[in-house]
């Protein structure tokens, strides 16, 4: 098999970790005048919704088959059942099936249950247990719920302390501050922000310990204060 893959947003840590063999496509009607598989995985937004629809079926070949994993309102579902009755669209497998496309024929439905396979419950399990252990060792967060994604890699300086605070003004001069009463410098600092709290991360060139730790606790805003190395 061929594959190409579209996406106008990847990242450049995303690009490394793709196969060798995907062909990087620029324009995604390109995917649809050469692929006989056609997958879909974007977000909903109401720049997506209703994509895949007559304009796109036009470009793409005679008995393509088309597979949803996304949502539902990414696919116009008039111009698909149009599709699939013309022949054009071979068969459509969708995770979303609705009154609508649930029992037209050449369309499979799936029940929307690939989080809860016994793979998907073996690597959930698995990026928690990573995502738990670079927390505790680094500092790093990812896919919290309240607090914002802040990863600064592994330290490489003397010492790490992360500080959660709320998102407001004049906080990372605070913080740099305490430092620098302290003799202590500053040699790398990550700080990011998810609504009313942040997230701050800052490598220092000498051990930091309780004297440090309680001078930023006694900043107003600060909820934590940890040293992580």
């Amino acid at each position: 098999m061929e594959v190409y893959g579209y996406d106008p947003y990847v990242s450049v840590d995303a690009a490394w970790r793709l196969s060798s063999h995907v062909k990087h496509i620029t324009n995604v009607e390109d995917i649809y005048r050469d692929c006989d598989y056609i997958t879909v995985h974007v977000p909903a937004l109401d720049s997506t919704k209703g994509m895949i629809n007559k304009d796109a079926f036009a470009l793409m070949k005679d008995g393509v088959k088309i597979l949803n994993f996304a949502r539902d309102i990414l696919v116009n579902d008039d111009d698909m059942i149009e599709a699939l009755a013309s022949g054009k669209v071979s068969k459509y497998v969708t995770d979303f099936p609705n009154a609508k496309i649930a029992g037209i024929q050449n369309v499979i439905t799936l029940p929307h249950l690939g989080a809860s396979t016994e793979e998907s419950e073996d690597n959930c399990a698995i990026m928690a247990v990573k995502q738990i252990m670079d927390y505790i060792e680094n500092g790093n967060i990812k896919n919290s719920v309240n607090y914002p994604a802040c990863d600064a890699g592994v330290c490489q300086s003397v010492a790490r302390v992360t500080v959660c605070h709320k998102n407001i003004p004049n906080m990372i001069t605070r913080f740099t501050g305490a430092f620098a009463e302290k003799g202590i410098n500053v040699s790398d600092m990550v700080s990011k922000s998810k609504g009313d709290w942040a997230y701050t991360i800052l490598d220092v060139s000498a051990p930091a310990d309780d004297e440090i730790v309680e001078a930023i606790k006694a900043i107003d805003g600060v909820v934590k204060v940890r040293i992580v190395k």
